[in-house]
């Protein structure tokens, strides 16, 4: 237990502190360096995709697809285009003798359809060639997971898993 001694030495010590201090004090600003908070580093989770050799077997067989198309091109380019002028025929003699023109004109439009549906198919293959490259390729782009081997080996330009794309196709 504090005496009563102590107790009024200790509030005569309060006051003499207090009015010493009495006086108004200056404000003095503290410099403080301003350090910029870095955000935390997040590491985007590690994805194990195929291995080089699965990715080279890819490739070829992208690569096939895209010569057969290219060559596809080419004999449709062939048909739609006289040869000696280099221009887009505009009538088949041989079947406008015996056939009318509209059916001429139909035929020339499929094969114009068959052109754009083949070019928009090689699009395709280069954008999975350009994935291949940059390391994305096999990954859905829906769910992020592996997309079977036997897919990407039916439909080599696939992005999406058999269950995101039956999903978005209904």
């Amino acid at each position: 237990m504090p005496t009563k001694t102590s107790k009024k030495s200790s509030v005569a010590r309060m006051k003499v502190r207090s009015t010493k201090s009495s006086k108004p004090r200056k404000a003095v600003a503290l410099k403080v360096p301003k350090v910029k908070a870095k955000p935390p580093v997040i590491k985007p989770p590690v994805r194990k995709g195929y291995g080089k050799q699965d990715l080279e077997h890819f490739k070829k067989i992208i690569l096939e697809k895209r010569k057969e198309i290219l060559e596809e091109l080419e004999s449709l380019k062939a048909t739609m285009m006289d040869v000696t002028t280099g221009e887009y025929v505009t009538e088949n003699s041989t079947y406008s003798l015996h056939m009318e023109q509209g059916t001429d004109a139909m035929e020339r439009e499929k094969t114009f359809l068959f052109a754009s549906r083949e070019g928009k198919f090689l699009n395709y293959l280069d954008d999975a060639l350009k994935r291949i490259e940059t390391g994305t390729y096999g990954f859905c782009t829906e769910c992020g997971t592996l997309i079977d081997k036997a897919r990407l080996e039916a439909v080599p330009h696939a992005q999406q898993c058999v269950k995101c794309k039956m999903k978005k196709a209904s």
